[in-house]
């Protein structure tokens, strides 16, 4: 994968850095396994604004991706690595001696025509999908389930990658991608290798433009606020704002929001560094 600099024809391309897009295969969806994704502007179901600078955007259809690989136990083929609009990462599309076709995020390293395979059965080789308590010690690992069944809700992004560290009883420990360490169930399902498209970090949008097709809208500076809009805001002149603080008060740069009393807070066995 390689990323590609623009000439600078235009002010918007001057510090453009786009993706070169070797990975992919093909630029066709496939048609059974898309979804209709409705915009809300960041808007609830009551009309009520609950996310700021949301809105606008280009049209995208979801892809409905298999987070869980509970097809065991039978082989499929990689048809094609695709661009998914919905995510950073690539998807790579599956399909089953049964023929049916799946979705799953593309690992780094997958390629077309190669065979994939979940359950106790499968080897710990790239795309390959297992429990983590038959993955070997040191492996590099994403797409992790956090309660069996669930689903793959760990490292997702661009890049992502986990490591398997130990294996204690019914536990494993995990090093997140946080860097935080942590116990996760040993019947939760994992994928072997790390997450497609580890090149996302480094491209470089060139104009605000390209953040509206996203879907984002512009954000106020807080110190340029009034003083009723927001705690940093007022001051006579430029004044630098006081102590960073969210809209509603709570203090940034640091400050530790995480309940100290979190069911879950006894599975963490090292906290990400600061």
């Amino acid at each position: 994968m390689a990323v590609r600099k623009l000439k600078p024809i235009t002010p918007g391309q001057r510090f453009r850095v786009v993706n070169g897009f070797d990975a992919i295969t093909t630029d066709k969806p496939e048609k059974s396994l898309l979804a209709p994704l409705k915009k809300t502007g960041g808007r609830n179901s009551q009309g009520k604004m609950t996310m700021r600078h949301r809105g606008g955007g280009h049209k995208r259809r979801y892809r409905v991706i298999d987070f869980k690989r509970d097809k065991f136990d039978m082989n499929a083929e990689v048809k094609s690595i695709q661009y998914d609009p919905n995510r950073t990462a690539f998807i790579a599309l599956l399909e089953y001696k049964d023929g049916e076709k799946r979705y799953i995020i593309a690992p780094n390293g997958l390629q077309v025509g190669q065979k994939v395979v979940s359950g106790e059965k499968a080897a710990p080789e790239i795309g390959n999908a297992m429990k983590l308590s038959e993955i070997p010690l040191g492996t590099i690992i994403s797409c992790i389930e956090l309660r069996p069944g669930q689903g793959a809700n760990i490292a997702r992004s661009a890049g992502t990658f986990a490591q398997l560290m130990a294996k204690d009883g019914k536990f494993v420990t995990v090093k997140m991608p946080s860097g935080e360490t942590r116990m996760i169930l040993a019947t939760c399902m994992a994928t072997i290798g790390a997450v497609s498209n580890s090149d996302h970090q480094l491209l470089v949008s060139g104009k605000a433009g390209r953040s509206r097709w996203l879907g984002r809208r512009p954000r106020t500076r807080p110190v340029v606020m009034n003083p009723v809009d927001h705690p940093m805001g007022g001051g006579e002149g430029r004044a630098s704002g006081g102590h960073p603080r969210s809209r509603n008060g709570i203090p940034a740069k640091g400050y530790r929001t995480r309940s100290l009393t979190k069911d879950s807070n006894r599975y963490i066995v090292e906290r990400r560094k600061k």
